[in-house]
């Protein structure tokens, strides 16, 4: 449910970005198309997993895991959910239903098989992570250029610190099922290490609509320092991380990464309509 939700959010606040007016039955188009197909994306993922759901503490109260749900009723929520969210998001306009089945598509027959196999699936699973705040810009303008790009390029490196820090946390029960989702497959300064190197990444191309070349996606030298105020709360745990690398600190990270991209998007939704109303 709290991924869902965050993927909507990140599509609309991409919406709000990219729209001239703003019409309220396409948020709303948006919104349930989104909800839908990342809820297909779970389906199918639960669907693959099941079994190691059944062996991590965290999971094993999924309903496929817990046989209180068939494969065959899930395979037709998945299909369902799909096919529904498709049609929804064409009815906003083909790009964006196009994007969304990329999505789709990228997490479960890339990102989730990955998991097993190699630490890179990270790497692999910030595609489709990375669309939502993009695809958002895309159903409000129905053209992929400079602006859509940069939003995608923002959510892209977030996710790296973002799931290392779950990663690092949840160690123990992700190894219970045999995932290895840390870039080294251990908790070490080298893994700490390129977690604050994407931290500083990130924040650094969260800046980039600051300096005026991004198109019509600006942001105003106020909102820029308060963007970097985040960034720097953002690289000090992950700092916090590699000094002292325990799962709490990591938890810590985690929630600081949440933070970190709502607040984000939110300061870049209200700086360009305060900017239009003054």
């Amino acid at each position: 449910m709290r991924l869902s939700v965050s993927v909507v959010f990140s599509a609309i606040a991409g919406y709000f970005l990219g729209a001239d007016h703003i019409d309220f039955v396409t948020v709303l188009l948006l919104a349930i198309g989104g909800y839908l197909m990342v809820g297909a994306s779970n389906t199918f993922n639960q669907m693959m997993e099941h079994k190691t759901d059944a062996l991590m503490e965290r999971t094993r109260s999924r309903p496929l895991a817990a046989g209180r749900m068939s494969m065959n009723t899930a395979l037709i929520i998945g299909l369902s959910f799909t096919i529904m969210g498709i049609w929804v998001l064409y009815t906003i306009n083909p790009t964006t239903a196009l994007f969304g089945v990329t999505s789709i598509g990228l997490y479960v027959l890339a990102y989730t098989p990955l998991k097993l196999k190699t630490p890179l699936s990270v790497f692999v699973g910030a595609f489709p992570g990375a669309i939502p705040f993009m695809m958002g810009w895309i159903a409000a303008t129905n053209n992929f250029g400079i602006e859509a790009g940069t939003l995608f390029i923002i959510q892209f490196f977030w996710q790296f610190p973002h799931f290392w820090a779950l990663g690092w946390w949840l160690y123990d029960d992700y190894k219970k099922g045999g995932f290895f989702m840390l870039p080294t497959g251990k908790r070490d300064r080298a893994t700490a290490l390129q977690t604050i190197l994407y931290s500083l990444w990130t924040l650094a191309v969260s800046l980039i609509p600051a300096f005026g070349i991004t198109g019509r996606l600006y942001l105003s030298t106020f909102s820029a320092v308060l963007i970097f105020l985040l960034g720097v709360g953002l690289i000090y745990y992950a700092v916090k991380l590699y000094k002292k690398r325990t799962a709490q600190v990591a938890r810590e990270l985690m929630f600081a990464s949440v933070s970190y991209i709502t607040l984000l998007q939110i300061i870049y939704v209200l700086d360009k309509y305060i900017r239009l109303w003054i």
